[in-house]
């Protein structure tokens, strides 16, 4: 049996909501061992004149604790 664990982080990115989730994965996954699964809870974009200037997402991270 395997114990999982859930931690909450933020991203940010110029580009996109999806390009935020992938650069919240990548960076997660240089620390913490096992990642296996990202689950999006929330999204924001920031807006300046009328345009969007950084989409940010919160993302809670499951990662498979080491036996």
């Amino acid at each position: 049996m395997s114990v999982a664990r859930i931690t909450e982080i933020s991203a940010s990115s110029p580009k996109s909501f999806d390009d935020a989730v992938a650069i919240g994965v990548a960076r997660a996954s240089k620390t913490l061992k096992n990642v296996s699964s990202a689950w999006v809870k929330d999204q924001v974009a920031s807006i300046e004149d009328g345009k969007i200037t950084e989409y940010r997402v919160k993302l809670k991270i499951t990662f498979i604790l080491e036996e």
